[in-house]
């Protein structure tokens, strides 16, 4: 019973860490783009579609839980916590990497059945940006995110070893 009540300890911190971390970002948004909440969400939702913002999301909170553990972890465990938390970080640039690949495919690949005249260039272009678009926006989210999580972990880590 013990074991359950830390699980669920960690997870409602992780997910409070995570939901305050999406506030600060949505308020810094609001600050710099002058749109209001709905509006960046309705932005985010159509650049990077609800599928990566999902992963996206699920990985920072896993890493969140990790870090949580990490931080409460006995010497012998926190090992495996960090070893955790940094899979999970890295999983979050290898999303973002993966993103931009299947943005650049399906960009190449709305150009494959069109044929090309004067008249639908236009169009055909408007498709291969709106892809290309999303391919280096999940990058450019992703990455720095990736690597934030990274920091946490392994900064925190370094610092409960030489507290140690």
């Amino acid at each position: 019973m013990r074991h359950a009540l830390t699980l669920l300890d960690a997870a409602s911190r992780s997910l409070s860490y995570f939901l305050g971390l999406t506030i600060i970002g949505l308020a810094g948004a609001v600050l710099a783009t002058s749109r209001q909440v709905p509006e960046i969400a309705a932005w985010a939702q159509q650049m990077f579609g609800p599928t990566f913002l999902v992963l996206l999301a699920a990985l920072v909170v896993a890493t969140l839980f990790c870090w949580t553990r990490m931080r409460r972890a006995e010497e012998a465990g926190r090992r495996v916590w960090y070893e955790a938390g940094m899979h999970a970080a890295n999983g979050i640039a290898i999303l973002a990497l993966t993103y931009t690949l299947l943005g650049i495919s399906l960009g190449i690949g709305s150009m494959a059945g069109q044929v090309l005249t004067p008249e639908t260039v236009q169009d055909v272009i408007q498709g291969l940006t709106e892809n290309f678009s999303m391919a280096f926006m999940t990058t450019v989210v992703g990455l720095p995110v990736s690597a934030c999580m990274r920091a946490l972990v392994a900064i925190s880590e370094a610092q409960q070893g030489a507290e140690q």
